[in-house]
């Protein structure tokens, strides 16, 4: 799973994975914020950038995202201005969320794109991987 390789890495565990129309995957990645020294190193981020050099386009029209946390809201932006066809996710961020939870990027009548929202697949792991995680930290 890649947001275990996250945080083997000592990285906030979420991980993230591109499907593109036909079902095959052509994105993967998973947070790499701590270990590039960049704030905007987000898995989806990631993912997309991916993503669009593979594709050769800024637009992802009819691919879907996976990833293992709810989107922070710079995370959501982007999803929208890719156009990200269906957005699936684990655990839900009531702190930091940008989907169903803070900002709601996508609910603005300002936003670009909304995708299809699938929040809750593979929940249970992905919270007890994030929390898991933080119990870890707060040891420390």
């Amino acid at each position: 799973m890649l947001a275990r390789a996250a945080a083997d890495l000592g990285e906030v565990p979420v991980g993230a994975v591109i499907v593109a129309p036909d079902g095959s995957p052509i994105a993967e990645a998973y947070n790499l914020t701590r270990t590039r020294k960049d704030p905007t190193a987000h898995a989806e981020m990631l993912a997309i950038q991916q993503a669009a050099q593979i594709l050769q386009s800024e637009r992802l029209i009819g691919c879907d995202l996976y990833v293992s946390l709810e989107p922070c809201p710079m995370c959501a932006a982007a999803i929208s201005f890719a156009r990200v066809r269906r957005l699936y996710y684990g655990a839900a961020d009531p702190k930091s969320g940008g989907v169903e939870h803070g900002a709601r990027v996508f609910s603005h009548a300002t936003c670009h794109h909304a995708p299809e929202i699938y929040p809750g697949l593979g929940e249970s792991e992905a919270r007890a991987l994030l929390e898991r995680f933080f119990a870890g930290l707060r040891e420390s």
